[in-house]
């Protein structure tokens, strides 16, 4: 198996930390959609990262999609639980975390535009999102060591990445003075080696 993405992007860090904590074998090929001659769009129509290719060149696309085979495919660890209400709750934080990546993406695109093109009050919802986001994340953690359970599950990895995403191109962002058990959380996945390896940069 081949995985498409980049340094920078948080859903191929999800993607690679599953990887990791999974223990799957995959090569990472450095693949960005921005780029003149990117291959991307011949194995997602959608042009998007991160994008799976397997040995017979069919492909998985987008994170949510990947991450649920990848922990299907290996039964060790497993890092989604059973389908029940469980189930659910890890899903409910991906969602959340991702739509807190989602917005920081819209953000800081918009933020290079030049000039009349950039649209400040369209950087201002986004931020405005991901204010929320968090907040949401720091509330229903709580006081917990896991965001679920007593062990580390999809949702502490899409907080993670969504968490260190923001570090990466919101540093302004002070997440970790307003929200501190997000930082305690942080703090601890980063002793993680899945996530060492996969800290974003240009």
């Amino acid at each position: 198996m081949k995985l498409l993405g980049t340094f920078t992007s948080p859903y191929v860090r999800k993607t690679r930390i599953v990887l990791a904590e999974k223990k799957i074998d995959c090569e990472f090929v450095l693949n960005s959609p921005w780029v003149e001659g990117s291959s991307v769009s011949q194995h997602n129509p959608l042009g998007k990262i991160p994008v799976l290719i397997f040995d017979d060149n069919s492909t998985l696309f987008d994170s949510r999609v990947i991450v649920e085979y990848l922990d299907n495919l290996a039964p060790n660890n497993r890092l989604i639980p059973a389908p029940g209400r469980e189930r659910i709750q890890v899903r409910r934080w991906e969602a959340l975390a991702d739509g807190i990546c989602d917005a920081a993406a819209a953000a800081f695109l918009e933020g290079k535009r030049e000039g009349a093109q950039k649209s400040q009050s369209w950087i201002d919802r986004q931020r405005g999102k991901i204010v929320l986001g968090l907040a949401a994340s720091s509330a229903d953690l709580g006081e917990q060591p896991w965001c679920y359970g007593n062990s580390i599950t999809l949702a502490d990895i899409a907080l993670g990445t969504a968490l260190g995403y923001l570090l990466f191109r919101f540093p302004d962002i002070d997440w970790q003075a307003q929200h501190p058990n997000l930082a305690r959380l942080y703090d601890k996945l980063m002793l993680r080696q899945s996530f060492i390896d996969t800290v974003p940069h240009d």
